[in-house]
């Protein structure tokens, strides 16, 4: 038969494989800037590929980001983060904003000073890991936004700390970035990848979440009471769904971010930082955590450094396409933009990128810029919901640390342990451990 003919399938083989080139090749997309093999082929691990484009510009922000970017709508992509089979529903949005920038900064003060004094004494035993601590904090922080008084206490509690660990040192995304990037070739190598990267499963994680979201008496701030509100129409599946991804976003971003800021003013090159923040503090005892300029400048040039989400966050370019800085994009080609590149690239806004200068963002010069050009939180109407809780929970813990410790690094620690390891959705620590010295600060020291 005609189909089995060697001949026959050289010669279809050989017609398609002209027209894929073709059509790389005469893609709008071959006179933007990138690597040339980006015409024609998508790695698992590129920002650029035949149908996507990397922005890294303010114009690439605003565009598709701000309000000039109505109409770029979330890829596919979005999809592997579905929790019991839903997607993040768009009409519990505004509860969770709501509940997101009410959360009582009273309650953080509160777990914040509890958590303080266990992560010093924690960080001098012998099986200290600040990294972990770091996480158990942010988990304690964000289960309680969540569905307190039933959120979880991991800083003292093991089998806490164990449901912390299940959901934040996930590596499931790697086996699910194949299947959605390449389904045939996970098909093929999907039972060998697992043996690597296997699939995902959160038991503990969602005995909590499914125990916690059945409550009816959640405090009030809480996204659990807000989305119960019969005007969002959810069921008990669908608040489910949010607190389990809102619980998975919420560990790691802060976790990792407090873990690469404190690591780095814990160096001998930033102990002037250390110093100047801890000067800060000791005058200002009675100044709340947001209204105390320095710190801020701290954890702003902490999360330009070293953004808790390093990933692109992919949009479809809208029916009849878009200029983008410049340059004519095709309608439902996917675009994107990322926190690392943003934070470095324009050296006119960011002099020195690479340098970790809290002292850049109290200068007049490029102000309006770095402010437009900061992508730790994403940008526009949907970026992170977090923000708040985030800055409250950073802010709050370095306030009540540097006001009693001065950290340094562990002499086992090296500088290869500390490399920002890209885990796709976060950053983490290479050698996954981070380990600190707190030594409590000489009061005659600042008097």
């Amino acid at each position: 038969m005609i189909i089995f003919n060697a001949s026959f399938l050289a010669v279809v083989g050989l017609i398609l494989t002209g027209w894929y080139i073709w059509k790389c090749i005469s893609s709008p997309l071959r006179v933007l800037p990138g690597p040339k093999t980006s015409l024609f082929m998508s790695l698992i691990l590129k920002s650029i590929a035949p149908n996507e484009v990397s922005f890294a510009s303010l114009e690439g922000i605003k565009e598709i980001y701000g309000s000039g970017g109505s109409g770029y709508d979330k890829t596919e992509f979005y999809d592997l983060f579905k929790a019991y089979g839903r997607s993040l529903s768009r009409g519990s949005q505004s509860a969770q904003e709501d509940s997101l920038n009410d959360v009582p900064s009273l309650l953080v003060e509160v777990w914040t000073y509890s958590s303080v004094g266990t992560i010093g004494e924690a960080s001098q035993g012998p099986d200290a890991n600040g990294e972990e601590d770091l996480h158990d904090y942010a988990f304690d922080g964000v289960t309680h936004q969540l569905f307190h008084p039933y959120g979880s206490d991991s800083l003292r509690n093991a089998q806490h700390e164990d449901i912390m660990k299940q959901v934040a040192f996930d590596d499931s995304l790697q086996n699910r970035l194949v299947q959605y990037y390449n389904p045939p070739l996970h098909r093929i190598i999907g039972q060998a990848l697992s043996i690597f990267a296997k699939p995902r499963e959160t038991p503990l994680a969602d005995e909590l979440v499914l125990s916690a979201t059945q409550q009816t008496d959640s405090a009030q701030f809480t996204l659990l009471n807000r989305m119960q509100d019969k005007v969002y129409n959810m069921d008990h599946m669908d608040m489910a769904a949010e607190c389990l991804d809102h619980m998975a976003a919420g560990i790691d971003t802060t976790g990792d971010g407090l873990c690469f800021l404190m690591w780095e003013i814990s160096q001998p090159r930033s102990l002037h930082v250390q110093r100047r923040l801890q000067e800060e503090l000791m005058a200002n005892p009675d100044v709340a955590f947001d209204k105390l300029p320095y710190l801020d400048a701290v954890v702003s040039e902490g999360l330009r450094c070293f953004p808790a989400i390093p990933m692109s966050l992919p949009r479809y370019v809208p029916r009849g396409g878009r200029t983008i800085d410049g340059f004519f994009i095709p309608e439902h080609t996917i675009v994107s933009c990322q926190a690392y590149s943003t934070h470095r690239i324009d050296q006119t806004a960011f002099p020195q990128p690479d340098l970790f200068n809290p002292e850049r963002w109290f200068e007049e010069e490029g102000a309006l810029e770095r402010k437009r050009l900061f992508f730790a939180f994403a940008s526009g109407g949907r970026g992170c919901v977090g923000k708040h809780l985030a800055l409250a929970e950073m802010k709050i813990l370095l306030r009540d640390v540097y006001s009693k410790f001065t950290t340094l690094p562990d002499g086992s620690m090296t500088d290869e342990d500390m490399e920002m390891s890209d885990q796709l959705i976060s950053s983490q620590p290479r050698g996954k451990k981070c380990l600190l010295r707190f030594e409590p600060i000489k009061m005659d020291a600042y008097s």
